[in-house]
Order: structure tokens, then C-alpha cells, then sequence
């Protein structure tokens, strides 16, 4: 009977991760089913985003306070809303799970939002036809690396953005990866479309900010429990 319990748990949970990875591998559009390795970034999202999802959200605070993506926070305060680090923990603090996982969406969608900018600089520099391809490719792939984590949560929140990036890929891709029988695009056509990838998260990025939101009103319990058209929960 132990053993047949075991057998069952075993397969359960193997079920579950299936599922798990099923949803990722659907998401994982870019470059047809290709699913880029972790870093320790998006690893250590990963492990918040599931301890929130199981409401553990002790166990999330203590992930993000010693794990890779606070550290990349802090070391990039610069280039994100003001207090987006302060905001993500004391959301996590207080158990507001709708509001700590909006600010990390956030933080990856800035993520991605730079490296769209950095791959515009790199191929604007010049280069051969195959040096720029090769840059275009690692950059797409850390890009997606990023955007992928987050689409479910863009999505639910602002469809345009969501849309719009993955149509960008879909471009991307078709410029990388030609039909059989056509030559590669030259790879200074990329830029128009990394140039719309880094627009449109940073609108995203530049509307989910703190200061996009209206003051709370007395009564709200946080900032993030008052709702904008541009701050959006769901």
C-alpha cells in the first residue's frame, strides 16, 4: 500500500509538471519551440513567482531578498521607475500578490526593454551582414529569455503591448530564418523592429510605474489598491 501511494504522489506530481511545462513550451514562441536556458535571473523569478502562486509569499520575500533579480534592481535603479525595488518588497512583505507580481513584470518587461535597445545600438555600429545576424540571434534569444516570463501577465493587463511584441518576433524570425530558396535580410532591417520592441515595453514599463497611478484615497489600504486605466490589476 506504501509503495502504490508513492507510485501515485510519483505521478501526480509528474502530471503536474508536465502541465507545467506544456504551458511553457506554448508560450515558448520565438524561434519556433525554443526555450531559453535560465539564467540566475529568471531563475530566481521563477522561484518567486511560484512561491507567490502557492501563497507563500515568506518564502518569496526571503527568494527575492537573496536571490540574483534584487541584485539586478538595485544595480540598474537608474534605468527603472523610482522605488520599484522598495515597492516589489513591500508588496511581498504585506502579502499583495497581485501588486509583487505586476512590479516584477515590470522589471523583466525593463529587462527585455534594454537589451532591445542595446541589439538596435550593436547592429547600428556596422559590422558584416553575418556578424550583425549572429548578434541579432543572441540578442532575440536573451530578449525572449525575459519576454517570455512575462506575456501571461502583459497580456491580461495590456493586449496591444502583447500583441505587438509578438508580432515583432514573428518579424524578427522571418527575417533571421527565411523561407528555403530566399537569402537573409540584410540585418540593419532588424533595427525598425527591435526599435518597436523597446518602444512598446517601455510604454508598458513607463505606464505601470508607481507614479503613472493616482494618489490612494484615504480609505485604501496601499498605494496599489486604487486602480488606473494605465496601472491596470487583474
Amino acid at each position: 500500500m506504501i509503495a502504490r501511494a508513492r507510485l501515485t504522489v510519483t505521478l501526480t506530481v509528474g502530471a503536474v509538471a508536465a502541465v507545467l511545462c506544456a504551458g511553457t513550451a506554448a508560450r515558448a514562441h520565438h524561434v519556433g519551440s525554443y526555450a531559453p536556458r535560465d539564467n540566475e535571473i529568471s531563475a530566481n523569478f521563477k522561484q518567486i513567482k511560484f512561491a507567490i502562486q502557492a501563497r507563500k509569499m515568506d518564502v518569496a520575500l526571503r527568494l527575492f531578498d537573496a536571490g540574483a533579480l534584487r541584485k539586478e534592481m538595485q544595480a540598474r535603479a537608474a534605468r527603472l521607475p523610482g522605488g520599484l525595488e522598495r515597492d516589489t518588497r513591500a508588496a511581498l512583505e504585506r502579502g499583495d500578490a497581485r501588486a509583487a507580481e505586476l512590479d516584477l513584470a515590470v522589471f523583466v518587461a525593463a529587462l527585455a526593454r534594454d537589451l532591445a535597445m542595446d541589439a538596435d545600438r550593436t547592429l547600428a555600429a556596422g559590422g558584416s551582414a553575418e556578424t550583425r545576424t549572429a548578434a541579432a540571434t543572441r540578442f532575440l534569444e536573451a530578449i525572449w529569455r525575459y519576454y517570455n516570463l512575462v506575456d501571461f501577465a502583459i497580456s491580461a493587463r495590456d493586449p496591444r503591448t502583447s500583441v505587438g511584441v509578438r508580432l515583432a518576433f514573428d518579424e524578427a524570425e522571418g527575417y533571421l530564418k527565411p523561407a528555403e530558396g530566399r537569402p537573409p535580410a540584410d540585418p540593419a532591417r532588424l533595427q525598425a523592429t527591435l526599435q518597436r520592441v523597446a518602444q512598446l515595453l517601455g510604454q508598458f514599463v513607463d505606464a505601470s510605474a508607481p507614479a503613472a497611478a493616482p494618489p490612494a484615497s484615504p480609505s485604501a489600504s496601499s498605494p496599489r489598491s486604487t486602480a488606473s486605466p494605465t496601472r491596470r490589476e487583474s
